[in-house]
């Protein structure tokens, strides 16, 4: 008996080929190492500068890495809520590496603009000012070949006050 030819033959042979495809892509997953989120928190907020329609913040964060490797990040790009209120979107300057079990901090600068700034930020800057609910959301690049990026949407509570110069 020989093959069905014509067009129900690459049908046949086009389905097989997606079944393979799909059977290696679930093999690679399969091998790729279970990587559980980092956390993140805010333990820093100064005012680098103030110009008239602009301010630029520097916003240390801290990075708790849960897992037993180390955690190669590429970038950060993330935004800031005080409040409930949008304070602005920062990025890191510069790739860093978390070690295994470990943690580190960076850098990074949120600019934000002249009504932000004056309405809900600078209020919360004064002494005595009761600590803000935080909130920062964004995505971690990694150089990790199985997992690019990694979300994360995390909240707190800071005292803005405590960092006044």
């Amino acid at each position: 008996m020989h093959p069905v030819p014509g067009p129900w033959n690459r049908a046949v042979r086009r389905f097989g080929a997606a079944l393979l495809l799909l059977g290696a892509l679930a093999g690679c997953r399969a091998l790729a190492p279970h990587f559980e989120k980092p956390t993140l928190s805010v333990v820093g907020v100064e005012l680098q500068s103030a110009q008239l329609l602009t301010q630029r913040f520097r916003v240390r964060v801290r990075v708790v890495n849960p897992n037993n490797r180390e955690l190669p990040v590429e970038s950060v790009r993330f935004t800031v809520e005080l409040d409930g209120d949008r304070l602005g979107a920062g990025a890191t300057a510069a790739p860093f590496t978390i070690p295994a079990q470990g943690e580190g901090e960076f850098d990074a600068f949120v600019n934000t603009d002249l009504a932000t700034a004056l309405v809900k930020v600078l209020p919360k800057l004064r002494d005595g000012a009761p600590p803000v609910e935080y909130r920062i959301t964004g995505e971690v690049g990694t150089a990790l070949p199985f997992l690019r990026t990694i979300p994360f949407d995390q909240q707190g509570r800071y005292s803005l006050s405590q960092h006044v110069p």
